[in-house]
């Protein structure tokens, strides 16, 4: 698989809608998560990051404005123990009691399905990095209906041990623009993952849509000892 410029990949796509990038950084003793979100809707737009314990969750921006909390409002990121959970929705609690009950990552997620949002049926995309004896793997899922069809569910899952250094990959909910919005399709994207976190952050930031993005969260963990430094940008300032 062709290794992609990341920066480049979002410059040239309007609407990906919600991405999680996951991967090492260059010097290998990273590991790198990235989640954005975007907007079209007023609703969607409403919206901003905020640290939540050692993750993050969802809020309204304007609480006045706030029309439907409903998959808007959830907690994208949370830690368990070794572990660090990131989703587009309300299955980062899924994933966090399904591993505190000794399941397995896709295991956790059978039962859930793509989000109640017909005609988009927007897929559910989910990522865990797990640390483990100084280094760490990682897997990533995505739930989504079979080609529009909601009759149908899809489920894929990926896992990558011992990943590269500068590399990573990166799933989002659409491929682009459109009315219904088509769904992702294929494996999860690899990606060249370079600089340090201050770097990375404004290059992605900088190459999302400057109409759609809403906000971006960043976090670089190290390996060696758990400890993490996070950014967040909100298009919306507090």
């Amino acid at each position: 698989m062709e290794k992609l410029d990341l920066e480049r990949e979002l410059q040239h796509n309007a609407y990906p809608g919600r991405g999680i990038v996951i991967g090492r950084s260059e010097d290998g003793r990273k590991a790198v998560i990235a989640y954005f979100i975007m907007g079209r809707s007023a609703n969607s737009r409403n919206r901003i990051f905020v640290e939540d314990g050692e993750g993050i969750r969802t809020q309204a921006f304007d609480p006045s404005k706030m029309e439907d909390p409903s998959l808007i409002i959830y907690s994208p990121v949370r830690l368990l123990g070794n572990k660090t959970i990131v989703t587009n929705g309300d299955q980062t609690d899924t994933i966090f009691d399904g591993l505190d009950a000794q399941k397995t990552f896709e295991q956790s997620l059978r039962g859930r399905t793509y989000e109640p949002d017909g005609p988009n049926y927007t897929p559910r995309i989910s990522g865990v990095v797990h640390l483990v004896e100084g280094g760490f793997n990682y897997a990533m899922s995505i739930i989504k209906s079979d080609n529009g069809n909601p009759g149908s569910v899809n489920r894929f899952s990926f896992a990558y041990d011992n990943p590269l250094p500068g590399e990573g990959r990166f799933l989002h909910t659409y491929l682009s623009d459109g009315d219904p919005l088509p769904s992702f399709e294929g494996e999860p994207k690899r990606v060249a993952i370079s600089g340090d976190i201050d770097a990375f952050t404004n290059g992605l930031w900088d190459s999302l849509n400057e109409d759609n993005k809403v906000s971006l969260f960043t976090r670089f963990i190290d390996a060696e000892t758990g400890t993490y430094e996070s950014r967040i940008i909100n298009k919306n300032s507090i």
